[in-house]
């Protein structure tokens, strides 16, 4: 399934039914007087979270979505029927903006959260409505209340607990495919993942935490480099980063100041954000140069695995989901 985390489409709540103008007309009744009913409500649209849909992709195929406009007043005081709602769908963690002037409506996270972006025109008064002493037989009535139309940006950010960010085939796809079920694209070249993966590490019955893995960022992601910018949004919602060092690399403490230095320049937020750092590959080098990575100091808690042996693999694990459960 294509990946798809962002979305413009249209949208257009229903238009309020007119009132009716009418009076009674019986044998018997010589001055009835007016009956005329009121405009029923129209529709409303509502955005709601679903569990089964993970990307925006059905937005590409639809951009125009429209609420059904309320029924018209009728004779004998009958209220026209209301427009259906329209209710859409998105996947958890959507963000809802108005398009024209930037503005956040919503910001739809867990399962069920909804928001109405535009409320369904009101429904006219029939001319029964406006009957007094002073006037038995006014031959007016209320039009519906117009529709509402916006456009709408939907902005998707996953939602996962462990945000796993690194330079390019550093095997951040081969960890999450042996920590959890996921089974993502790997291969021995740069950008094998060009979408977010996302897998579930089970620790116990009733005990599981989320891990996202992150198309790789080079130096100057922040600045629309690579893949990076393109997905940097969806480890925002993380509480913890795991920053995976390539053990292989000639200089990995730069390259860990490349990963910190573009964080910070896509969002401030990203320093305060619990963080393990990980050297992968250390079954490819030699014990002395393992030796020298060990000696090198990181603020964060260090872990030097290989998803190749295993070597290490539970203890970050573990690691990571005591992390976890600290922030929930």
């Amino acid at each position: 399934m294509k990946f798809i985390d962002t979305a413009k489409i249209f949208i257009k709540s229903g238009k309020g039914g007119a009132g009716h103008i009418s009076f009674r007309r019986e044998k018997y009744v010589p001055k009835g007087g007016p009956d005329g009913g009121n405009g029923g409500q129209g529709g409303s649209v509502t955005f709601i979270t679903d569990k089964h849909l993970s990307t925006l992709l059905d937005f590409k195929y639809k951009q125009h979505y429209r609420a059904e406009n309320g029924r018209n007043g009728g004779k004998a005081k009958r209220t026209g029927a209301d427009g259906k709602d329209l209710i859409i769908k998105v996947p958890c963690g959507t963000l809802v903006k108005d398009e024209e002037n930037g503005e956040l409506l919503a910001d739809l996270v867990n399962l069920g959260d909804q928001v109405c972006v535009a409320k369904g025109g009101r429904g006219g008064k029939g001319n029964a409505e406006f009957a007094s002493p002073t006037n038995r037989a006014p031959r007016y009535a209320q039009p519906g209340e117009e529709a509402i139309e916006k456009s709408i940006l939907l902005e998707l950010k996953s939602i996962a607990d462990v945000g796993i960010v690194g330079l390019p085939n550093v095997g951040k796809s081969t960890l999450i495919s042996v920590i959890s079920a996921a089974k993502p694209k790997i291969a021995d070249y740069p950008f094998t993942t060009l979408v977010p993966n996302l897998g579930i590490v089970k620790i116990s019955e009733g005990e599981n935490y989320s891990v996202a893995d992150i198309p790789g960022i080079i130096d100057g992601a922040s600045d629309g480099k690579g893949l990076g910018l393109q997905f940097l949004r969806h480890i925002e919602r993380t509480n913890t980063l795991l920053f995976m060092l390539d053990a292989t690399s000639p200089h990995p403490k730069n390259d860990y100041k490349i990963l910190q230095r573009e964080l910070k320049k896509y969002s401030g937020d990203f320093k305060y954000k619990n963080s393990i750092v990980c050297f992968s590959k250390i079954d490819a080098i030699e014990e002395s140069k393992l030796s020298k990575l060990k000696n090198l100091k990181f603020e964060e808690k260090t872990f030097f695995i290989s998803s190749v042996t295993g070597a290490s693999i539970n203890e970050l694990k573990f690691a990571l989901w005591k992390q976890v459960r600290s922030e929930r």
